[in-house]
């Protein structure tokens, strides 16, 4: 079943595991995968000899939780906050994240009206600094405004600095957005953040593997952004020092195989030091929504071609060019000097000189040639003359 009527056993059972089990528990997923989410279950209600991998001091630990461990009561609360438990096998699961194999979270606890699977398919995580700079704010925000509005998701953390620009950049394009919440999904973190996190899950889902009423821990931080990076088809990190977590999404993406993209910032900033480390390696680098989409988008999906302003002497032939190049700037001169310069003969030389004052380039004074005033600063680019 999805979240209606009365649960089955198996959805029990996994309910029961995320409020004794830590996201991200590989000798637990292990458990899950060999003997089974019931029998699991059942071990840690009934006691007994610990399962394989753990302590008997760890194990004594599990059983305490199991202990006070209540999966209807749950579902009810999380129910009574508009909260639905998705977990493997429901339509609405999203496949990417059984990529984690045994760290693939038991369940997912969702608010929020639109299909987690169906938006997973078409998202792109954006995230980066806490403390982070003006700059990172602003290319946080322009990048998930400008993914929202190309139809993308954009997934982050909920979280201060970036990844709240980045929730504010999609909401105020209309477009969609996700947070996965390190906490119980019915208790926005940070509390500053309530309001945006409450946004998000009016326009958008907030997600998280933790029951109702659990709060964050720094372990429980770093692992949610696993699911971050396995959830999307690659992660964007705007402003990261050597130790943020945000690197921590990265790397995690590069092992799932996701796309992973770093936005520079200046060499002097510690808060892009870390970003450059993971340019420096296999990331991409990234300026704009439009790349972005390159990478992680469909065939044809390509970014606009970058180039300066056209000026008009761009327009002019190359012959035309060379020789507006070979006129001196502060002085006249005539046509052979004019033709050595451009490596071409007079008469040629002479030809494109008269085209050249057709078009308002150079003028003629007695019987040499000079470039009209409006022309120095075109032809030279800033140059100083000779």
């Amino acid at each position: 079943m999805t979240g209606t009527g009365e649960p089955d056993a198996e959805r029990l059972a996994r309910v029961f595991l995320t409020r004794v089990v830590e996201p991200g528990d590989e000798v637990g997923g292990r458990w899950v995968r060999e003997r089974g989410v019931l029998e699991v279950a059942r071990r840690l209600r009934e006691g007994g000899e610990p399962l394989p991998g753990v302590t008997a001091r760890r194990w004594e630990g599990l059983l305490a939780r199991a202990a006070g461990a209540g999966p209807e009561r749950d579902l009810e609360t999380a129910e009574a906050a508009g909260v639905r438990f998705v977990c493997p096998g429901d339509t609405e699961w999203p496949g990417p994240l059984d990529d984690l194999g045994d760290g693939r979270p038991l369940g997912l606890w969702v608010r929020g009206r639109p299909s987690l699977r169906m938006w997973a398919l078409r998202s792109v995580a954006v995230v980066g600094a806490r403390a982070c700079t003006e700059y990172g704010a602003h290319m946080a925000t322009v990048l998930a405004a400008g993914l929202a509005e190309r139809g993308w998701v954009v997934v982050s953390g909920g979280a201060y600095g970036v990844d709240g620009a980045a929730h504010r950049g999609a909401l105020g394009a209309g477009g969609a957005t996700v947070a996965v919440l390190a906490c119980g999904v019915d208790r926005p973190y940070p509390r500053g953040h309530t309001e945006l996190i409450n946004r998000v899950a009016a326009q958008g889902l907030v997600v998280g593997e933790l029951p109702p009423g659990e709060h964050p821990t720094p372990s429980r931080f770093i692992l949610r952004n696993r699911v971050i990076a396995a959830l999307t088809r690659g992660t964007v990190v705007v402003e990261a020092a050597y130790r943020s977590g945000s690197l921590v999404t990265a790397r995690a993406a590069q092992r799932l195989g996701r796309h992973t993209m770093g936005v520079p910032g200046p060499a002097t900033s510690g808060l892009s030091a870390g970003v450059h480390e993971l340019l420096r390696g296999e990331a991409e680098l990234v300026t704009d929504a439009a790349e972005v989409v390159e990478l992680v988008g469909d065939i044809g999906d390509l970014a606009p071609v970058r180039r300066g302003p056209v000026l008009p002497r761009d327009l002019l032939a190359p012959g035309a060019r060379r020789v507006l190049a070979a006129l001196p700037a502060r002085r006249a001169a005539g046509a052979r000097e004019v033709a050595r310069g451009a490596g071409t003969t007079p008469d040629d030389a002479i030809a494109r000189l008269y085209e050249l004052r057709a078009l308002g380039y150079v003028e003629r004074l007695g019987d040499g040639w000079k470039l009209t005033r409006q022309a120095v600063v075109s032809v030279r680019g800033g140059r100083s003359p000779r």
